[in-house]
C-alpha cells in the first residue's frame, strides 16, 4: 500500500497537534465538530473523585478516541484509524486545569513559578473496537516569575485554553529552566509515542 493510501483521523481541533502530525508527514483528516464548543461529544472531562492525574488523562483520551470513531461512523466516513490525545498539568499530585479567564491563568502561573511540575499527555488510537494508548510524562521546571512578567505574558493571549496556562512553543519558552521528557508531549502530542501507535496500526512512519 502506498503512503498516499494510508490515512488517519485526528479527533482534536488543536492547531498544535495538527502541526506536529504534519511535521512527521502523517496524512490525516480532522474530525471537526459542527458546534463551537471545541469539545468532542460524550466526553466527560471532569475528574472523578480520588482519580489520579495519570488515570484521569488516560480515561479522557480513550473516551475522545472512542467518540471520534463514533463521529466517523455517524458521518459515514471511510474507516481509517482515529487518533486522540489529552494533556494535563500536575503539581504536587494535583491536576492543574485550563484557566477560564486571565485571573485564573495568573494564579496558575504563580503556582508554577520557580517549581517543577509534570505534564502528562496520553495519546490513543482507535479502530473497529480496538484502542491502544501510550502515556508521556515530562518534568518541567520554571524560573521564578514576578508579577510584571506574568502580566506581560497574559497580554499575549497564549495562556487561555491551555493546560497549565502556558504554551511551550510560544513566549513561555523563556520560563523553562529545565525539561526532562518529551517537548512535543508538552505541546500536546508526544511524537515518539504517536509513532509507536501508527506503526501498531500499520501506518509507516519515518
Amino acid at each position: 500500500m502506498s503512503l498516499t493510501q494510508h490515512r488517519i483521523y485526528l479527533a482534536s481541533q488543536s492547531p498544535r497537534r495538527r502541526e506536529l502530525l504534519k511535521q512527521i508527514g502523517v496524512n490525516f483528516g480532522s474530525l471537526l465538530l459542527r458546534s463551537d464548543s471545541g469539545r468532542l461529544p460524550d466526553v466527560d472531562e471532569t475528574p472523578h473523585p480520588d482519580e489520579s492525574p495519570e488515570t484521569y488523562v488516560q480515561r479522557v483520551c480513550r473516551e475522545k478516541a472512542a467518540a471520534g470513531w463514533k463521529i466517523m461512523q455517524q458521518r459515514n466516513l471511510p474507516p481509517f484509524p482515529v487518533l486522540a490525545a489529552d494533556t494535563t498539568v500536575t503539581l504536587d499530585g494535583q491536576i492543574i486545569g485550563k484557566p477560564h479567564d486571565r485571573d485564573a491563568a495568573a494564579d496558575i502561573l504563580r503556582q508554577l513559578s520557580g517549581r517543577e511540575h509534570q505534564v502528562l499527555t496520553a495519546v490513543a488510537m482507535a479502530r473497529d473496537g480496538q484502542c491502544e494508548l501510550r502515556l508521556s510524562t515530562t518534568r518541567v521546571t520554571f524560573v521564578e516569575l514576578n508579577e510584571e512578567r506574568i502580566r506581560r505574558y497574559l497580554l499575549t493571549g497564549e495562556s487561555l485554553d491551555k493546560a497549565g496556562a502556558y504554551g511551550i512553543q510560544g513566549h513561555a519558552a523563556t520560563f523553562i529552566r529545565h525539561i526532562a521528557g518529551s517537548y512535543s508531549g508538552v505541546m500536546g502530542l508526544p511524537l515518539c509515542e504517536t509513532a509507536e501507535l501508527l506503526e501498531h496500526f500499520g501506518y509507516p512512519v519515518p
